[in-house]
């Protein structure tokens, strides 16, 4: 019986991450990051942003989809 209940959770759980994955479109690319700016400033430059790199974020996408905030909810 304990297996059963194991198994279910274990279910569940890989389910609603197989679901997160989907959403999140990590496994569309074939990489973590946009390219090697990206890849640049997420080892060193995330401690002391500038507007250089606000700039290039910007212009290239490093970060995915733009989720609104609705302070009201």
């Amino acid at each position: 019986m304990k297996k059963i209940v194991l198994i279910f959770i274990l279910g569940l759980f890989f389910s609603g991450c197989g679901t997160l994955a989907k959403e999140s479109e990590f496994f569309e690319h074939d990489t973590m990051y946009k390219n090697w700016d990206h890849l640049k400033f997420s080892i060193y430059g995330f401690e002391y942003p500038s507007a250089e790199s606000l700039k290039k974020t910007q212009e290239q996408g490093w970060w995915g989809l733009e989720i609104p905030i609705n302070p009201d909810k």
